[in-house]
């Protein structure tokens, strides 16, 4: 990262270990002694090679030891653990013969400085990357050459934090590490970086009060100048340019800033010199944060714009293909007097809004953004009679109010999906709601269909604990093997009743169950074996491995290759969800197979209520409708926005964006314990995405259910779905933690790309669904139901 990142790579040499050296199998101290080693013995070999000699007796160099050790075993480990505080002994020790080595290699010279840092914090689970102050405050220990000593006479800085500490008799100095890299480079004295927008710590100088105060005018000069460079950028390529205020008036101009400064300076008045060049630096930032965010305003409306006209224009598309007559779609706008009208305003608009952004010298993207939202809304414009006919129709076969009741409780819905992504706890309230659903349902439906109702409730009941439970999960092997046995148990059922709902052949259906049931006995018996083998520091057993990796390759595949042909639907829905749950059982340290097992039942449950309306509310439909569709009606968007739920729940059923960034590696660890953060994160994300095909394979056979042609309910979805990604749009943050950033441009970017994501998912489940057959008996047909 340092050699290959830098300006001029010739200036670093690097010593690495391979990344298998990093196996969380094993304890990692060994990695931060390879460090303390390996800069021994270059040290040592500089006495037999004149150049490394020169090279280490140059002036202005950096030696820089990266001492992973400590990040490894706290995530394998814990922060409590022996290994994590044997590993700080060990650098503790290391540093101690660092320091001894340097000063008699360079005679005890006293001109070397040392600063002790890290990069982040980490919590008890051993995980880090969220914005709690455990995980973002990190130590800075500077010592040596022209470096300060500590504050003895008037101590401050101290709070509940560091009472512990036993240092209240010394000086707490809190410092940014963006300032660290201002601060090395004077010490050494160079240039302060490109861009860097660090201000220099002078508490930890130990020099003159005049360096003091001109290296912090050169640093304040630094900052200016990239405050410039956006002020001229700015000034010279937009047309009604507003300049930064508080450095635009005849009292705050930079220039009088500086020439203020020079003057305190030359009179000796260092101390106001000092504070005049932090105020120079706070507004500089806040002038660089003005210019950064510039273009917000405009571009936020015209993406606003964009999404709204998507919105419009593809719910346009699903009511006309699949909400209306083929001869009423095609007289929609063949006689709109205004067709040529819409088309030059759209021509001009277009031709007006590039020619500003070419003047003002936009990028590229800028151009995309305009062109959208005036494609969608001419389109949307030209072809207003559908969504109007849409209107007349919901009129004619509801009440006003009954279709305004759908629209805004629909609304609604998606925004209490967009608040889980912040609280999941309100997916928990969501299921206790649906869970009593049933109970206001008209005695008519519930005559023979009890059943259904009561496991439907049940089910809900039991997967809203799931959202309730902490994202930060430590191992916990029990729960993983009840999981597991519960989806035996189940399966074995299946097995038994497997002639009920079997087309074909009986002898393979019942042998595919049982060697899947098989599949997930076997799962749990590596995870119990490898868990106690990584406990008792023996490795990740050959053999586990390459059985884990086996039962990856045939679950993976079994849902493609297997069941091609036409299913009843419960056999393959049942075929699917026992393929992925070995994987689950693999990839799982705690209650996440109890989570995959309930929202397989709670969803397969989920259709056979859908399926009970659907045929309750056409009592006629028999299976001579085989093969006919009907056409999409407003009660159809409550369908589409339990599946959204279900999405969501499958995402945040065991964790969040927060959870995943954090680095827990313990779930694949029964596949592999060496670091490769390109494989395990694509374990990771395979995890993540399980229950997503097992939902779109339900939502998929729903769709068959209810008589809808194949694409209708999912571009019912993809319609509505970017409401949620506006207002992920308009949260997005880019201050704050790393993670704090970081989540709010993920949920953004999940919404934005929900679109593909559904295509996928839409694939997905017409290869994993295939040709199922759905029985569409009459209701009464209390046999068949059942």
């Amino acid at each position: 990262m340092f050699a290959e990142g830098a300006s001029d790579p010739e200036k670093v040499d690097t010593f690495m270990y391979g990344h298998e050296s990093e196996n969380f199998a094993e304890d990692a101290t060994e990695l931060d002694t390879w460090a303390f080693n390996k800069f021994a013995e270059l040290i040592s070999n500089s006495s037999s090679d004149p150049k490394l000699y020169q090279q280490l007796h140059d002036d202005k160099i950096i030696i820089f030891l990266h001492l992973l050790g400590l990040d490894s075993n706290g995530h394998a480990y814990g922060p409590h653990s022996k290994e994590y505080l044997n590993n700080i002994k060990v650098v503790d020790d290391g540093i101690y013969k660092t320091i001894q080595l340097l000063d008699e290699f360079y005679g005890n010279d006293m001109k070397t400085a040392y600063v002790f840092t890290s990069d982040h914090g980490m919590s008890n689970r051993g995980n880090h990357g969220d914005g709690h102050p455990d995980n973002t405050r990190t130590p800075i220990v500077a010592w040596g050459a022209g470096i300060n000593r500590p504050n003895k006479e008037h101590p401050i800085g101290h709070d509940e934090f560091s009472m512990d500490w036993q240092l209240n008799s010394v000086q707490r100095n809190d410092i940014l590490q963006a300032d660290i890299a201002p601060l090395m480079a004077s010490l050494i004295g160079i240039n302060y970086p490109v861009n860097s927008v660090g201000e220099l710590p002078l508490k930890y100088l130990n020099n003159t009060p005049l360096f003091k105060a001109q290296s912090i005018f050169v640093n304040a000069k630094e900052i200016l100048e990239q405050y410039q460079v956006k002020y001229e950028l700015k000034k010279r390529t937009k047309l009604m340019f507003k300049p930064f205020a508080p450095l635009s008036n005849s009292t705050h101009s930079p220039d009088i800033f500086i020439n203020n400064i020079q003057h305190l300076i030359d009179t000796e008045k260092y101390v106001e010199a000092e504070n005049l060049c932090r105020i120079l630096i706070s507004l500089c930032l806040e002038g660089l944060r003005y210019f950064q965010t510039y273009d917000w305003f405009m571009l936020r409306s015209i993406v606003t714009a964009g999404y709204v006209g998507w919105i419009v224009y593809s719910l346009k598309f699903t009511l006309k293909e699949y909400a209306f007559n083929y001869s009423t779609q095609s007289t929609v706008a063949s006689n709109d007097p205004y067709g040529l009208l819409i088309n030059v305003i759209s021509i001009i608009s277009l031709a007006l809004l590039i020619c500003i952004l070419y003047v003002e010298e936009s990028p590229i993207t800028y151009y995309t953004y305009v062109i959208f939202p005036i494609y969608f809304w001419r389109d949307v414009i030209k072809e207003r009679n559908i969504i109007l006919d849409c209107c007349r129709s919901s009129l004619d076969n509801q009440s006003i109010f009954t279709s305004i009741i759908y629209v805004i409780g629909y609304i609604i819905g998606l925004e209490i999906l967009v608040y889980s992504y912040f609280e999941r706890n309100i997916l928990s309230v969501c299921f206790v709601l649906a869970a009593l659903c049933p109970w206001f349902i008209s005695s008519k439906i519930w005559t023979g269909n009890s059943l259904w109702f009561f496991a439907w409730t049940i089910s809900c009941l039991f997967t809203s604990i799931f959202t309730l439970l902490p994202v930060e999960k430590g191992e916990d092997i029990t729960l993983v093997i009840l999981g597991g046995l519960l989806v035996v148990i189940t399966g074995c059922i299946a097995l038994c009743e497997s002639s009920k709902f079997t087309i074909g052949s009986y002898t393979s259906v019942r042998n595919m169950i049982g060697f899947q049931v098989g599949l997930v006995v076997l799962s749990i018996i590596v995870v119990y074996d490898t868990t106690n083998k990584l406990k008792d520091k023996a490795g990740l057993p050959f053999l586990n491995q390459i059985i884990a990796w086996i039962i990856l390759a045939i679950s993976t595949t079994t849902p493609f290759v297997y069941g091609a042909g036409k299913q009843h639907y419960f056999q393959r829905l049942t075929t699917i969800s026992l393929s992925f749950a070995p994987l689950f059982v693999l990839l799982s340290i705690s209650y996440e197979v109890l989570f995959y097992y309930f929202l397989t039942i709670t969803l397969m449950i989920w259709h056979q209520i859908e399926y009970i309306l659907f045929i309750t509310s056409n009592p006629t439909l028999t299976l001579s409708h085989k093969g006919q569709t009907r056409k999409l009606v407003i009660e159809d968007i409550r369908v589409a926005l339990v599946f959204l739920f279900f999405i969501n729940v499958a995402f945040f059923g065991t964790g969040n964006i927060a959870s995943l960034s954090s680095f827990s590696l313990q779930s694949v660890y029964r596949l592999t314990t060496v670091f490769n953060p390109f494989l395990m994160g694509a374990l990771l994300v395979f995890k993540i995405l399980i229950p997503f095909f097992i939902v779109s394979s339900v939502f998929g056979v729903i769709n068959k259910s209810l008589n809808l042609p194949p694409f209708s309910l999912f571009l019912l979805v993809l319609s509505t779905s970017d409401i949620m990604t506006m207002n992920f749009f308009y949260l997005v943050r880019d201050y704050g933690s790393w993670l704090e950033i970081g989540t709010t441009i993920s949920h953004f970017v999940i919404s934005s790309l929900f679109s593909l994501f559904m295509i996928l998912l839409f694939l997905l489940s017409e290869l994993f669904v295939g040709e199922v057959i759905v029985d569409f008996g009459k209701i009464t047909d209390e046999k068949k139901l059942k």
